[in-house]
């Protein structure tokens, strides 16, 4: 199963670096419309591969995607965490309960009266 896992991150590296080597083509990009380049003090254009781009699109996609299905499942999650407190809480109150139950009999007649 491991060289399986290498076998296919190996694949995808070397798609990666076909990807960049073919893409290695420097293009501008503009931060806004050279109409408005006059209002702004600084720079607004910048010239990198275009492979960078390519990527930089990639995993802002990605980071997008996570954020959005974090905030999706955030509903469900609380509830579960809400579960677990409340199955907690009972847990601890049934120990107490047979704590009080069982206080002042023999050890080995408390246990076996919990095992029942």
């Amino acid at each position: 199963m491991r060289f399986i896992k290498y076998l296919i991150l190996a694949a995808i590296a070397v798609a990666l670096i076909v990807i960049a080597l073919a893409n290695r083509s420097e293009v501008t990009l503009n931060l806004v419309p050279e109409a408005l380049t006059g209002f702004i003090p600084f720079p607004t254009s910048i010239a990198v591969p275009l492979f960078v781009v390519i990527f930089l699109g990639i995993a802002g996609g990605l980071l997008i995607g996570f954020l959005w299905e974090w905030l999706r499942e955030w509903k469900h999650r609380s509830a579960v965490r809400s579960e677990h407190k409340q199955v907690v809480r009972l847990e601890r109150e049934v120990t107490r309960l047979k704590a009080e139950k069982n206080k002042g009999k023999d050890d080995v007649l408390a246990l076996l009266e919990d095992a029942s």
